[in-house]
């Protein structure tokens, strides 16, 4: 009998990539699916809603490392690669790009799960962003060594 495919596993195309392909360097910081409240008039869903998830799950990482109050600084670089619709499974992957004397960049990756029939797994966005670690005051503050 032969074998049925796994859906989870990478297919040939490189657009239709799974999380299960992706480098050990990244790690699961967040997973959420889109509601209808956060789709503009064309059903797709808002840039600024993807933008906002990406900052959460962007701060995942810096703020253990921080070990403690971090906040956004700047964002390096944001790609849409393709659009959202309600009902996909967005994946937030991160991995951290650089760890300086008081900020910690970090590359997000997001890849959403959609059509549970036919599985496709797609890259959807990718981002670049800065935090640095702040005291009680918002005052820059050194990232701990170790």
């Amino acid at each position: 009998m032969p074998e049925t495919p796994n859906p989870l596993l990478p297919a040939a195309d490189s657009q239709h990539l799974s999380p299960a392909s992706l480098p050990q360097d990244r790690q699961l910081v967040l997973r959420v699916m889109p509601m209808p409240a956060d789709a503009n008039g064309n059903g797709d869903i808002f840039g600024g809603w993807i933008m906002a998830q990406v900052d959460l799950a962007g701060a995942v990482l810096p703020a253990r490392i921080a070990k403690g109050r971090i906040a956004t600084v700047a964002v390096n670089q944001f790609i849409f690669k393709q659009a959202v619709s309600v009902g996909d499974l967005l994946s937030f992957y991160a991995r951290v790009e650089r760890i300086g004397t008081t900020s910690i960049t970090v590359h997000v990756e997001v890849y959403a799960e959609r059509n549970p029939a036919n599985l496709q797994v797609v890259k959807v966005t990718e981002a670049n962003l800065t935090y640095v670690a702040i005291d009680m005051q918002g005052q820059p503050r050194p990232i701990p060594k170790g």
